[in-house]
């Protein structure tokens, strides 16, 4: 029905469409999956470069070839240029523009959704760096929302029913509470101070900072020195302790892999077994998220169980109740025995004792 529906609204547009208006062909270039290239090349000879275009016209080209509406082509949504463009008569805006031409299922569940009526998706999502979202970090998805919700305001309302609540929504994107998406595991982001030194606030470290730090070579280098695009314990370790990172840590989120547009508040995020529950089931799972060139970032796998090892791997992220470390379990343990040895220990030795200070005391008399 709603294939039939945007059909027949496609044929009613074109109908009124005046001339000199050219359509690209359905079976045509523009629509196959594939590489981007010959797709976008006369558009982006003008909206490519800065100097041509007004800011709100100007695509980085980098940041949308990258993208899977790259690879369908600039046609597939803008298939009402006329054959002059620019000059003359404007583009009209075509039916396909409007993201529920092919993202009906996401569109249906954002519509039924808190936020459904309330924001359109370029509210949110730049069409033309549409990314997949294992490629954005934790940190970008939470500026999408900052663009509506003001961050001190959020603070506030979360601070009246949870505790250390910038803490909180600083360390998971908003979407692991405020949505029905799954599948949790964690990201480790590399950070460092920005501004002044020793006192900037950490934030995730950009692509050309990381990139110089690793002399040209793959941001990702910092971490997996052999290569094999796998992180190890071992790899994390000399991370931290490589005196020429010093000034770099990794902090995790937890992030859901499978997204989903039902935005809403869900009672079970309240109760904070939902993360901080005993045992390590999303802790077994986790990976380190650098930035590209291109805005998005690369996942790269790390040995499981590394945000367990917490003395050595992730020493910058702990989470209560999660990240159970045997060792630490043990190391607790001896320090409530020793503090138990002095009560105990003088208790017992004055009660052994005690018939001895009696006859001191009646000697005394």
């Amino acid at each position: 029905m709603i294939s039939a529906t945007r059909h027949i609204l496609l044929i009613f547009t074109l109908a009124l469409l005046p001339a000199g208006f050219t359509t690209v062909d359905a079976a045509g270039p523009g629509y196959s999956m594939g590489v981007a290239e010959g797709k976008n090349g006369n558009c982006l000879d003008c909206h490519g470069v800065r100097d041509k275009v007004d800011g709100k016209f100007f695509i980085d080209p980098v940041k949308y070839t990258h993208t899977n509406h790259a690879k369908i082509g600039c046609p597939s949504c803008h298939d009402t240029v006329i054959s002059g463009h620019p000059a003359g008569i404007a583009s009209t805006a075509s039916p396909k523009s409007d993201c529920m031409f092919c993202h009906d299922d996401v569109a249906a569940a954002y519509t039924a959704s808190n936020h459904g009526g309330k924001a359109p998706c370029s509210g949110c999502h730049d069409p033309h760096q549409a990314n997949a979202p294992s490629e954005v970090s934790g940190h970008d998805m939470n500026r999408m929302c900052a663009g509506c919700h003001d961050g001190y305001a959020i603070t506030a309302s979360h601070a009246k029913w949870l505790p250390q609540a910038e803490l909180h929504i600083e360390m998971l994107p908003c979407i692991t509470c405020h949505t029905g998406s799954r599948n949790y595991v964690i990201n480790l982001y590399i950070i460092n101070r920005q501004g002044v030194p020793r006192l900037g606030k950490f934030e995730p470290a950009g692509y050309d900072e990381l990139q110089r730090m690793a002399g040209g070579n793959e941001v990702i280098s910092l971490i997996d020195t052999n290569g094999d695009n796998y992180i190890s314990l071992e790899e994390l370790r000399n991370f931290n302790r490589d005196p020429a990172k010093k000034g770099l840590h990794l902090q995790g989120m937890m992030t859901p892999e499978t997204v989903t547009h039902s935005f809403q508040i869900l009672d079970n995020r309240r109760d904070c077994t939902f993360c901080h529950a005993s045992g390590p089931g999303t802790m077994q799972t986790s990976y380190i998220a650098v930035p590209e060139q291109d805005g998005t970032y690369r996942k790269v796998a790390v040995e499981k169980g590394a945000v367990l090892a917490v003395l050595s791997s992730t020493p910058d992220f702990y989470m209560t109740g999660k990240t159970r470390n045997g060792a630490l379990n043990k190391i607790g343990l001896l320090i409530i025995v020793g503090g138990m040895i002095m009560p105990v220990g003088h208790g017992f030795f004055r009660y052994l004792s005690r018939n001895i200070r009696n006859r001191k005391e009646q000697g005394h008399e």
